[in-house]
């Protein structure tokens, strides 16, 4: 799983969907990653200028990712950041699906995972775990990608599809996840 740029700052350019969803969204994928033993490779870009930190509930959830987060230097496509590229490598040992969230949809996302989908990689983009200056910025974003070959899905779809059955261990781990941090939620964001 690849958080790209969820940052303070970043939040900022996202003006197409709340960012309580955005954010609820980006802490359910750091839970469903370590309720499922998900590798996670965090990365920021510039936290020292407009974009800001990442996200402290970032550093909550995934304290060891946090530490190891990639600190690019400006570059928009993450996967031509070379050091991002080989932590990516590595944590996903071999294995070609790829779920990545991130700010914004527009920038942070569609290169990246354009990109890794021609270097041989089955990407997800959970779009309502980002957003965009603009609807049309993310709906255009979202044909770009999917006009490469990288799927779009939502967290409930996400989380459905990793888990399949409520009644089993994953299931009944992932669960509160879902009710918590996204089922709750319904209503409040419009």
């Amino acid at each position: 799983m690849l958080l790209v740029d969820h940052q303070t700052g970043t939040l900022n350019f996202a003006a197409n969907r709340p960012h309580e969803m955005i954010i609820s969204r980006t802490r359910a994928l750091a839970r469903l990653a370590k309720a499922l033993n998900i590798p996670v490779v965090l990365t920021s870009s510039q936290e020292d200028q407009a974009q800001g930190p990442l996200l402290e509930d970032l550093k909550s959830l995934l304290p060891e990712e946090f530490e190891a987060r990639v600190k690019r230097a400006g570059i928009t496509n993450a996967w031509d950041d070379e050091n991002y590229k080989s932590a990516v490598l590595k944590a996903a040992n071999g294995k070609k699906n790829i779920i990545m969230a991130g700010l914004t949809n527009d920038v942070c996302i569609v290169w990246p995972s354009i990109s890794m989908v021609a270097d041989g990689f089955d990407v997800q983009v959970v779009i309502d775990a980002g957003g965009s200056p603009s609807q049309i910025a993310d709906d255009i974003a979202q044909q770009t990608w999917e006009g490469q070959g990288v799927r779009t899905t939502t967290i409930n779809q996400l989380i459905s599809e990793l888990v399949h059955n409520w009644a089993t261990e994953e299931g009944q781990r992932v669960f509160p996840i879902l009710f918590e941090e996204v089922m709750s939620k319904v209503g409040q964001f419009s």
